[in-house]
Order: structure tokens, then C-alpha cells, then sequence
């Protein structure tokens, strides 16, 4: 179907964050826009006062007759729909055009010049930064993962930009239908094993994705990771890291609830760059994004303005409280890395405080898969809260349970089991000095109404004092 055909645009699972963001991009474009999703949320809600005509109910009934010309309409699905789905079914049987998401942004990024993030870890932050960087400066369109604080959306649309920044996900290959001008990678930590079986596979994958760079276009990777890399002629490569490689942090200033650094670049040399988001693996973050950024051209003195503006992405670093008095915070984190980086940042930032978190395991398969490195991660906390595992897309595993990572965790910490309704009254009885809620489950969604319960237990007027 050639775009010009294209005049309703249906998704099945049209309350995922990368979905809405195409959502809106099909909107603002002027085509009809409906779709299915589980269960109501706030981010459906959000869409549905834009415009977007969204049920919940897998019926081919609910469907729109704008969405029934399969001559006009394009199907975009989501890898987390299940094959049986009833929806998804009547397209396929019926001859519509259908396309995974990624997909969809593998067109926009031949179309435009693709400024793509992959990794374990770290690409949600990083993407968003980029977009902010580019967006206060050049312009550029944007498909992210996460809603950006500064602009409330995780979509951005400029006529003029060449620039698509894109979070690139690996979950089920997706990344492999982007043709990127230029990518960072931040981490290749072994991940979605249900999916790839090896790690072996994950790398592998991984390579095969830097193959798909365009000639004239540039990696830009962080030093040490696990994976090989396969450039076609005329791709330039470039390293980065915290205090090494093409692209590193000199002079880092961490204190007072604020990170300074200088950014050394084969570009332009920028001094004195603050962090919006003060925690230490926004340092890293923010190298990479500032390397995309002087790719695509942005002057120094634009991208230093930026980095100090930038305001982060909900539920990444997402400060609810920071007082002198009690911190509360909620990061997306579900990756044993991811949550090694996590607490180390925090405890950075926060030294001398005692640091607790509340860590709620996200999929069955992957804490079977990583249960001892989940408890080694955790060990670094002074205090651990363990949540029940958050399914999403999975039946359970039989001896799969949060007991596995507990039984494994230093035996000298504080630690116990308790169940998402329980926080409410842990915030209340608990003495706490820097919490955090880790995980990419529903256990975010407790957070406001514990930050309320601690704001008046010690008498805090303000939710965050700087």
C-alpha cells in the first residue's frame, strides 16, 4: 500500500507507549485513527481526547466502517498481541495491509535521516535527550518510549526536520526493519531470552542491526560492550564511555543535588555541561545523546542550554519528593543491570543516606532467567521491599516466584515479601530516608498516593525542593 492509499490507520494494542506515538503521528497527518487495547488507562484516555477512537473489547463489531476498507486502511499490530487474537485475525483473513509497529518506523526512517538509540538499557533517557536536544535547536520528529517531562508527550512532529530520532527496541527483533543514519548503542546485557534463547542469539542480533546503518552515517557505541559490530563501507565509528573513547566526561563536579562535567568530542570540545536530571548514569546518557546531537549538527552552546532543561521522562529517575528530609523516586528499571546502575547512581548522588527500594520483578521468564543476578543487584541496597512478579504478557512458570531473587539476597540486609496493596501502609509505618520503586510493572502506579502519605508524615510541604 503506497502512503498516498492510506486514509484510516487501525491499532491492535493501541495503548502501548511506542503505538501512541505513531498514533499521533497518523493524526496529525490527517488520517482516521481507531484501534483495540486491553484495558483503559490514562494514556488511552489521553488519545481518545485527541481523537483517537479506541475500544476495549476484541470484537470485530467495535471496529469503525472507516477502518473496514482494507484498500485504505493500515493494520499496525504490536509482537505482544497474541496470535488468536479476534481482531487481528479478520485482517489477515480479509486481505488488509499489516504491519508491526516497527515496521511502520523502518519506513519513516529511510524517508528521513534516522537518529536511532538501542541498548539493554538507557535508551528511553537517551532518546528522549536527543529529541530535546535537537528540538530546542534544529527541530526534529521523534517516536520514544516514555513521555517526556518537558513537552507531556512522547511524540514530536517538525515539518522542516530532516532529524527522526527513534527509541529502537530489540524485543522481538523489532530494530531490525530501521535503516538508521546515525545509532548509539548503550548496553547489549543479555535480555528477552524467552525470545532469542542465547545470549549468543542477543549479540547476534545486535550485529546484524548495525549492518542496516546507512553509508554516510555513523555508530556511536559504548566501550566494552559483549557484541561485534558489521559496518558497510563509508559508517563512521565512534566510542564513548564516562571517562573514556571518542567521546567521554572530563572534569565531573557531583554535589549539592547537581552533576557538572566537560564533554570531550572529536567535534567540539563543550565545557561546563549541567545535567537537568542529577543522577550519575545520565552522565553517560547524556554523552551519548550529546554525540547524536553534534551529528546532527546542533552548536555546542545549543546543546549545553538543553542538557540543563532537559526534565527527564515519566517513571525514568522520576522524582516525586527530594528533601533534605526524605526521597522518594520510581525508575522504570527492570533489567539486573539496569537496576545495578540504578542504585549506584541514587547512592552517588545521595551518599551517606540510607537507600531502600521497593522492586516489583517484571515477567516470569525473565526471573527465571536472572534471578541470582536480580539478588546481586539488589544487594546493594540497604533495605529491599519484594513485590509479586508482574506477568504482562505471561502465563505463570510453575516455582517461578519472587522467593527465588529473595532467598539469594545478602543475608545481612533488611528484606521482606509483601503484595502491591501493602505499600500504601509501609509508606506509612516504615521510617524511611531514600526510597526507590524500581520495576516496569503497575507497582508506579501506588507511588503518588505514598508520596501523599509521606509528604504528611513528615510534614513536607513541597514534593520536590532543590
Amino acid at each position: 500500500m503506497k502512503a498516498e492509499d492510506i486514509k484510516s490507520v487501525y491499532f491492535v494494542g493501541a495503548g502501548g507507549i511506542g503505538m501512541s506515538a505513531l498514533e499521533r503521528y497518523f493524526l496529525s497527518v490527517g488520517k482516521a485513527v481507531a484501534g483495540y487495547d486491553r484495558t483503559p488507562c490514562a494514556l488511552t484516555e489521553a488519545l481518545r481526547k485527541e481523537g483517537v477512537d479506541i475500544h476495549y473489547e476484541d470484537s470485530t463489531e467495535l471496529i469503525p466502517e472507516v477502518c473496514l476498507d482494507k484498500n485504505h486502511t493500515l493494520v499496525v499490530y504490536t509482537p505482544a498481541i497474541p496470535s488468536d487474537h479476534t481482531e487481528l485475525a479478520y485482517f489477515r483473513s480479509n486481505g488488509f495491509t499489516i504491519k508491526k509497529r516497527a515496521e511502520v518506523l523502518g519506513t519513516l526512517t529511510q524517508a528521513m535521516r534516522g537518529l536511532c538509540v538501542a541498548g539493554t538499557h538507557g535508551k528511553t533517557s537517551t532518546s528522549a535527550m536527543t529529541a530535546h536536544l535537537l528540538h530546542q535547536s534544529i527541530g526534529c520528529n521523534a517516536f520514544l518510549g516514555g513521555i517526556t517531562k518537558n513537552y507531556g508527550t512522547n511524540y514530536l512532529l517538525s515539518q522542516e526536520s530532516p532529524y527522526v530520532v527513534i527509541e529502537a527496541d530489540e524485543f522481538d527483533r523489532s530494530f531490525h526493519h530501521l535503516r538508521p543514519y546515525a545509532t548509539v548503542i548503550t548496553a547489549t546485557d543479555a535480555d528477552h531470552l524467552d525470545i532469542y534463547g542465547t545470549e549468543e542469539a542477543y549479540l547476534e542480533s545486535f550485529r546484524h542491526y548495525t549492518s542496516l546503518i546507512q553509508p554516510g552515517g555513523a555508530l556511536v557505541v559504548h566501550r566494552g560492550l559483549a557484541m561485534k559490530e558489521s559496518l558497510q563501507p563509508g559508517v563512521r565509528r565512534y566510542d564513548y564511555a564516562r571517562h573514556e573513547g571518542d567521546f567521554h566526561a572530563e572534569n565531573i563536579r557531583i554535589g549539592g543535588g547537581r552533576i557538572v562535567f566537560d564533554l570531550v568530542s572529536p567535534f567540539e570540545n563543550i565545557k561546563d555541561v549541567e545535567l537537568g536530571v542529577p543522577v550519575s548514569i545520565n552522565i553517560d546518557n547524556g554523552i551519548a545523546a550529546m554525540a547524536l546531537a553534534q551529528i546532527a549538527g546542533v552548536p555546542a552552546e545549543d546543546i549545553r542550554r538543553a542538557m540543563l532543561s532537559f526534565g527527564g521522562v515519566d517513571r525514568r529517575f522520576d522524582f516525586h519528593i527530594k528533601t533534605d528530609r526524605c526521597v522518594l523516586l520510581s525508575d522504570y528499571a527492570h533489567h539486573p543491570e539496569e537496576i545495578k546502575q540504578s542504585i549506584l547512581s541514587v547512592r552517588e548522588v545521595f551518599a551517606g543516606r540510607k537507600v531502600s527500594a521497593v522492586f516489583q520483578p517484571h515477567l516470569y521468564s525473565r526471573t527465571r532467567d536472572f534471578y541470582k543476578e536480580f539478588a546481586e543487584a539488589l544487594s546493594l541496597l540497604d533495605e529491599v521491599v519484594l513485590l509479586d512478579i508482574y506477568p504482562a504478557r505471561e502465563l505463570p512458570l510453575p516455582g517461578v516466584t519472587s522467593q527465588l531473587i529473595y532467598d539469594e539476597l545478602r543475608p545481612d540486609m533488611k528484606k521482606r515479601m509483601a503484595h502491591l496493596e501493602d505499600l500504601q501502609a509501609l509508606a506509612e509505618n516504615e521510617d524511611f530516608d531514600v526510597l526507590i520503586v524500581l520495576g516496569a510493572g503497575d507497582a508506579d502506579n501506588r507511588v503518588p498516593a505514598m508520596a501523599e502519605v509521606l509528604r504528611k508524615k513528615y510534614g513536607l510541604e513541597n514534593k520536590i525542593n532543590h
